[in-house]
């Protein structure tokens, strides 16, 4: 048998991609078949710096260049953008287990999901990068997913809040953009990927939805209140548009939050 929460530390501090991704996939399957113990009262793991290679180079956002879509650099250069998000996406997922054990068991094995799926995005769009001669760590990127993961570390109600439910919700907004313009290049291979990363996000998202209501009605707070008391407190309601209304529904958002967020974005 193996052990959850020791495996998903080893899982997140490992530094090479490939082999983080069939690890997470393993342990997953390995959960799946009930092969995997889930250890009561294990005390919390706080990490504050992931595994990851040491490339790409980590710089500000304001410091990525910005490149036409119409080049092949430009659509590698998007195409890595996007797997780093996936990559991050991994250890964000891990690290949601490790850092709040006392969560119900199926809290876990939904996180536990989550990095399998996201492990699999990655493993395509790094696969697709090689068809078009790059590789991960070839372009800079930012590292504002796992900032925003040590800024909610010590509350998995902020942690749901806000990376689920802002950071990888904003995904839902703007993935099927970026699918319009593959597709205009004619490049129905990333097309194909970036459908599958939206389909399974709106997962992702959803299970940040449930766990946020969970933690919310534990503490005998009104969800949608709290969400955006939480926006307005780590972000001054900076919140981008468009909102994907569709997959936000189906994420969970209700009709009142979506119209919430759009008064935010218009600043009404």
């Amino acid at each position: 048998m193996t052990a959850l929460f020791d495996a998903a530390l080893e899982c997140l501090l490992d530094t090479e991609p490939a082999r983080k991704c069939e690890h997470v996939d393993n342990l997953y399957r390995h959960w799946l078949a009930s092969e995997v113990v889930f250890e009561e009262g294990y005390s919390p793991v706080a990490i504050t710096t992931p595994g990851r290679p040491s490339r790409p180079t980590l710089v500000h956002p304001r410091d990525l260049p910005k490149r036409s879509l119409g080049t092949n650099e430009g659509r590698a250069a998007l195409i890595h953008a996007v797997a780093h998000i996936e990559f991050n996406a991994i250890n964000l997922a891990l690290d949601a287990i490790v850092r709040f054990p006392h969560m119900p068991r199926d809290y876990h094995g939904d996180w536990l999901r989550v990095a399998a799926e996201e492990a699999g995005h990655y493993c395509l769009l790094s696969a697709r990068l090689g068809e078009l001669g790059h590789a991960y760590g070839d372009f800079h990127a930012h590292n504002g997913l796992w900032d925003m993961a040590l800024r909610t570390a010590g509350s998995p109600l902020d942690r749901m809040a806000l990376v689920p439910r802002l950071m990888e919700a904003r995904g839902l907004d703007v993935t099927p953009g970026m699918i319009r313009n593959f597709r205009k290049l004619g490049d129905e291979k990333t097309v194909a990927i970036l459908e599958r990363i939206l389909e399974e996000e709106v997962g992702h998202v959803e299970a940040g939805t449930r766990w946020l209501h969970y933690l919310c009605e534990a503490q005998d707070l009104d969800p949608e209140d709290t969400y955006f008391n939480r926006l307005a407190h780590y972000l001054g309601d900076a919140i981008h548009c468009p909102v994907h209304y569709k997959a936000r529904l189906d994420a969970g958002f209700t009709p009142s939050e979506l119209q919430r967020l759009e008064r935010l974005c218009s600043g009404k």
